[in-house]
């Protein structure tokens, strides 16, 4: 058994279940670790087994860890000494987003683990295709072609969500970003071989197709076409019961083509969701940050599609105690957030990346002391946890069509999507992938509260 784990955005996850994919070929795959025993928690104990059934869990042939970094290391180095600690004679390779520094803390951190990569696997494996993600020519088999159903099935780590990695790397050099540097310019897929992807996994029972990369908005700006004509071009020729999520674009890419995109959303197969990451609400801060979008860009943007859809929502970033950031540019993205009303907002305090340009801001005099940072992150999550209440409050005594996605965090309860890929937890336990009406009865900040319609 080799175990696959990954860390961070979609597109990561996509990654990883292509190497998954990849090393199917030799071994069966999990992506869960594989906890010991109470019986067998030391690890010592572990590896004096007499056998596996000994443990009562089976010990790994390898962990493939497919990291992010992009927050810092320390969730990755985490994971690593977690799996070094529990199994500690098995073989651990890294993958993902791995830049300079983290490969140095890792090695002191575990001296034995090895470093790769997608391509080198795809290499070593040899194959012809691309294992799940960039796809197999359909007209290649027919369904009922002997090897056309041995491509069905693919191993994901949900059955019912494809992820579908359109693109790789980007066309911005952000300041505080070291993803840039790990994964290079931008690189859009073929698409009639994602079309044909995304066909393969409806096909094969998906109801949530993730378009998902680096930077979506830029997609096919190498190749002479954009999100919006892929988006459409998903639409026309795929059939079956599916949604799509649209994965993360920066706002400057989305304004070139902003109302064909919105015309996309029309459609009932998409999801009324996209995420747009602003950063700051200073242009201060934003040109320090060498994000090449204005504040305005996404006000005008969000306001777009808060106008045009109802309930639609809106997800962004914001950061905290970047270099320099002064409190009338802290209060810039305070206002920011009150205006747009996103009802998703990931809000980071600053942490430097090495070799970035952010990095030796971060060590001039520019930076914003910890307690600062502290303070105002606090401020704002306090004021977008009111909002996002506020969004979900409004759908109190609604009726809606969900699809359930897991296991809640409750016991006794069931988390759902609807239409606006909120969150819906519903009492009680039903299988992943059951399609519900449900009755919205309450809300939270970061979810709907639900009960089935009988």
């Amino acid at each position: 058994m080799i175990v696959v784990l990954s860390q961070g955005c979609a597109a990561n996850f996509g990654d990883g279940e292509k190497i998954a994919r990849l090393l199917s070929k030799k071994s069966e795959v999990t992506f869960t670790f594989p906890e010991p025993t109470n019986a067998t928690k030391n690890a010592a104990n572990f590896e004096n087994a007499a056998s596996p059934a000994d443990c009562h869990t089976e010990k790994p042939e390898a962990f493939y860890l497919n990291v992010c970094t992009v927050k810092g290391n320390s969730g990755a180095l985490k994971l690593l000494r977690k799996a070094a600690s529990t199994y500690p004679n098995v073989p651990i390779y890294i993958t993902g987003c791995a830049p300079k520094d983290f490969r140095e803390e890792a090695i002191r951190a575990v001296p034995k683990v090895q470093f790769t990569t997608l391509s080198e696997l795809e290499k070593e494996q040899q194959l012809g295709y691309d294992s799940g993600n960039a796809i197999q020519d359909r007209t290649r088999y027919k369904k009922s072609d002997e090897n056309f159903a041995r491509h069905r099935n693919v191993l994901r780590e949900s059955p019912f969500v494809g992820i579908v990695n359109i693109e790789e790397g980007c066309l911005d050099a952000c300041a505080f970003c070291s993803t840039h540097l790990v994964k290079g310019r931008l690189h859009s897929y073929a698409p009639n071989a994602i079309v044909d992807q995304v066909q393969s996994l409806v096909d094969d029972g998906c109801l949530e197709i993730q378009l998902t990369g680096q930077d979506c908005a830029c997609y096919g700006f190498d190749i002479g076409t954009n999100l919006a004509e892929l988006t459409q071009r998903i639409l026309t020729h795929v059939n079956g019961n599916y949604r799509i999520r649209l994965g993360m674009g920066n706002p400057r890419h989305v304004l070139g083509y902003q109302e064909a995109l919105l015309d996309c959303f029309t459609d009932e197969r998409i999801y009324k969701f996209i995420h747009i990451p602003v950063q700051s609400g200073s242009e201060n801060v934003l040109k320090a940050m060498n994000r090449r979008h204005t504040a305005q860009d996404y006000i005008t943007l969000a306001n777009e599609f808060n106008k045009r859809f109802s309930k639609f929502t809106l997800s962004t970033d914001l950061i905290v105690g970047y270099p320099g950031e002064s409190a009338e540019d802290f209060n810039d993205t305070l206002n920011i957030l009150k205006e747009t009303r996103p009802t998703v907002c990931n809000i980071t305090r600053f942490v430097a990346r090495p070799n970035t340009v952010a990095a030796r801001l971060e060590a001039s005099a520019a930076a914003v002391p910890d307690n600062v940072k502290h303070e105002r992150s606090a401020i704002l999550a306090e004021a977008f946890q009111k909002i996002a209440l506020e969004n979900n409050s409004n759908w109190i005594g609604d009726e809606c069509t969900v699809v359930t996605e897991k296991p809640g965090y409750r016991s006794g309860t069931t988390i759902a999507r609807n239409m606006a890929y909120r969150p819906v937890a519903l009492q009680g336990s039903f299988p992943a992938g059951t399609t519900l009406r449900v009755r919205i009865t309450d809300a939270e900040p970061f979810a709907l509260l639900a009960e089935p319609i009988a």
